[in-house]
Protein backbone atom coordinates (compact mmCIF):
# COMPACT_ATOMS: atom_id res chain seq x y z
CA UNK A 1 0.00 0.00 0.00
CA UNK A 2 1.57 3.43 -1.11
CA UNK A 3 2.53 5.86 2.24
CA UNK A 4 -0.07 8.63 0.94
CA UNK A 5 -3.55 6.34 0.98
CA UNK A 6 -5.24 6.05 3.94
CA UNK A 7 -7.48 2.83 4.49
CA UNK A 8 -11.09 3.64 4.94
CA UNK A 9 -12.51 2.49 8.30
CA UNK A 10 -15.68 2.24 9.54
CA UNK A 11 -17.52 0.28 12.40
CA UNK A 12 -21.19 -1.13 11.06
CA UNK A 13 -21.32 -3.65 14.41
CA UNK A 14 -19.69 -4.56 17.75
CA UNK A 15 -20.46 -7.17 19.73
CA UNK A 16 -20.63 -5.72 23.27
CA UNK A 17 -21.84 -9.57 24.86
CA UNK A 18 -18.32 -11.07 23.64
CA UNK A 19 -15.88 -8.37 26.07
CA UNK A 20 -18.31 -9.10 28.61
CA UNK A 21 -18.82 -12.88 28.57
CA UNK A 22 -15.43 -13.74 27.51
CA UNK A 23 -11.06 -12.27 28.23
CA UNK A 24 -9.80 -12.09 24.45
CA UNK A 25 -6.70 -13.66 23.32
CA UNK A 26 -5.88 -12.88 20.18
CA UNK A 27 -7.97 -11.22 17.59
CA UNK A 28 -7.80 -12.00 13.76
CA UNK A 29 -9.09 -10.10 10.88
CA UNK A 30 -11.12 -12.28 8.18
CA UNK A 31 -12.80 -11.26 5.02
CA UNK A 32 -17.17 -12.54 4.65
CA UNK A 33 -18.58 -14.23 1.85
CA UNK A 34 -21.60 -12.25 1.34
CA UNK A 35 -24.32 -11.60 -1.57
CA UNK A 36 -24.97 -8.04 -2.58
CA UNK A 37 -28.77 -7.62 -0.62
CA UNK A 38 -26.79 -8.48 2.25
CA UNK A 39 -23.99 -5.94 1.69
CA UNK A 40 -26.73 -2.63 1.49
CA UNK A 41 -28.12 -4.05 4.69
CA UNK A 42 -25.41 -4.18 6.40
CA UNK A 43 -24.48 -0.61 4.79
CA UNK A 44 -28.24 0.27 6.28
CA UNK A 45 -27.01 -1.26 9.93
CA UNK A 46 -29.22 -3.94 9.64
CA UNK A 47 -26.47 -6.05 11.86
CA UNK A 48 -26.64 -7.96 14.74
CA UNK A 49 -23.41 -9.57 16.18
CA UNK A 50 -24.76 -10.90 19.97
CA UNK A 51 -25.28 -14.26 19.63
CA UNK A 52 -22.92 -15.77 17.27
CA UNK A 53 -19.66 -17.66 16.82
CA UNK A 54 -17.39 -19.12 14.53
CA UNK A 55 -17.19 -23.20 14.09
CA UNK A 56 -14.01 -24.94 11.53
CA UNK A 57 -15.50 -27.50 9.50
CA UNK A 58 -13.99 -29.31 6.11
CA UNK A 59 -10.78 -26.59 6.27
CA UNK A 60 -13.47 -23.57 5.84
CA UNK A 61 -14.39 -21.26 8.70
CA UNK A 62 -17.72 -20.20 8.94
CA UNK A 63 -19.98 -17.89 11.32
CA UNK A 64 -23.09 -19.31 12.38
CA UNK A 65 -25.96 -17.35 14.54
CA UNK A 66 -25.32 -13.62 12.67
CA UNK A 67 -28.29 -12.00 11.83
CA UNK A 68 -28.81 -9.20 9.03
CA UNK A 69 -32.06 -8.07 8.39
CA UNK A 70 -33.17 -8.19 4.73
CA UNK A 71 -32.98 -5.52 2.80
CA UNK A 72 -35.73 -3.15 2.27
CA UNK A 73 -35.88 -2.69 -1.11
CA UNK A 74 -34.72 -6.28 -1.88
CA UNK A 75 -36.38 -8.81 -3.98
CA UNK A 76 -36.13 -12.46 -4.50
CA UNK A 77 -32.60 -12.02 -3.94
CA UNK A 78 -33.10 -11.37 0.00
CA UNK A 79 -31.46 -14.73 1.64
CA UNK A 80 -32.34 -16.14 5.12
CA UNK A 81 -31.22 -13.93 7.58
CA UNK A 82 -29.78 -16.23 9.56
CA UNK A 83 -27.84 -18.29 7.13
CA UNK A 84 -24.17 -19.45 7.72
CA UNK A 85 -21.94 -17.64 6.04
CA UNK A 86 -18.37 -18.86 5.00
CA UNK A 87 -15.38 -16.66 6.36
CA UNK A 88 -12.34 -16.04 4.33
CA UNK A 89 -8.89 -16.28 5.70
CA UNK A 90 -5.61 -18.27 4.77
CA UNK A 91 -5.57 -21.83 5.06
CA UNK A 92 -2.91 -22.05 7.60
CA UNK A 93 -4.31 -19.60 9.58
CA UNK A 94 -7.51 -22.17 9.67
CA UNK A 95 -5.52 -25.00 10.84
CA UNK A 96 -3.87 -23.35 13.69
CA UNK A 97 -6.99 -21.54 14.53
CA UNK A 98 -8.71 -25.17 14.49
CA UNK A 99 -5.78 -26.63 16.40
CA UNK A 100 -6.01 -24.05 19.19
CA UNK A 101 -9.58 -24.48 19.76
CA UNK A 102 -9.56 -28.73 19.94
CA UNK A 103 -6.92 -28.52 22.31
CA UNK A 104 -7.26 -25.43 24.78
CA UNK A 105 -11.26 -25.65 24.44
CA UNK A 106 -10.83 -21.84 23.44
CA UNK A 107 -14.02 -20.21 21.31
CA UNK A 108 -13.65 -18.17 18.48
CA UNK A 109 -16.60 -15.26 18.59
CA UNK A 110 -17.10 -12.25 16.10
CA UNK A 111 -16.04 -9.15 18.00
CA UNK A 112 -17.24 -6.26 15.47
CA UNK A 113 -17.81 -6.19 11.79
CA UNK A 114 -16.29 -2.87 9.72
CA UNK A 115 -15.63 -1.66 6.10
CA UNK A 116 -12.09 -1.52 5.43
CA UNK A 117 -12.00 0.62 2.29
CA UNK A 118 -14.89 -1.35 0.35
CA UNK A 119 -14.82 -4.72 1.84
CA UNK A 120 -16.97 -6.09 4.59
CA UNK A 121 -14.40 -7.46 7.30
CA UNK A 122 -15.05 -9.15 10.54
CA UNK A 123 -12.44 -8.79 13.66
CA UNK A 124 -12.51 -12.53 15.10
CA UNK A 125 -11.58 -13.05 18.68
CA UNK A 126 -10.08 -15.97 20.36
CA UNK A 127 -11.38 -16.31 23.54
CA UNK A 128 -11.98 -17.69 26.92
CA UNK A 129 -15.28 -17.85 29.27
CA UNK A 130 -15.33 -15.34 31.90
CA UNK A 131 -16.53 -17.55 35.09
CA UNK A 132 -18.76 -15.38 37.05
CA UNK A 133 -16.11 -13.91 39.98
CA UNK A 134 -14.25 -12.92 36.92
CA UNK A 135 -17.58 -10.55 35.44
CA UNK A 136 -18.07 -9.57 39.18
CA UNK A 137 -14.28 -8.26 39.42
CA UNK A 138 -14.78 -6.31 35.78
CA UNK A 139 -17.69 -4.72 37.02
CA UNK A 140 -16.02 -3.41 40.20
CA UNK A 141 -13.34 -1.91 39.03
CA UNK A 142 -15.43 -0.17 36.13
CA UNK A 143 -17.27 1.14 38.80
CA UNK A 144 -14.32 2.14 40.78
CA UNK A 145 -12.49 3.84 37.76
CA UNK A 146 -16.03 5.68 37.45
CA UNK A 147 -15.95 6.79 40.97
CA UNK A 148 -12.73 8.05 40.62
CA UNK A 149 -13.33 10.08 37.35
CA UNK A 150 -16.30 11.48 39.01
CA UNK A 151 -14.31 12.70 42.00
CA UNK A 152 -11.40 13.76 39.73
CA UNK A 153 -13.69 15.84 37.80
CA UNK A 154 -15.65 17.45 40.71
CA UNK A 155 -12.39 18.41 42.72
CA UNK A 156 -10.76 20.07 39.50
CA UNK A 157 -14.16 22.16 39.34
Amino acid sequence: MSEGKKSNFKTIAENRKARHDYFILETYEAGIELVGTEVKAIRQGGVNLKDSWCTVEDGELWVKGMHISPYDHGNIFNRDPMRVRRLLLHKREINKLYGTVKQTGLTLIPISLYFKDSRVKMQLGLCKGKQLHDKRDDMAAKAAQRDIERAFKEHNH
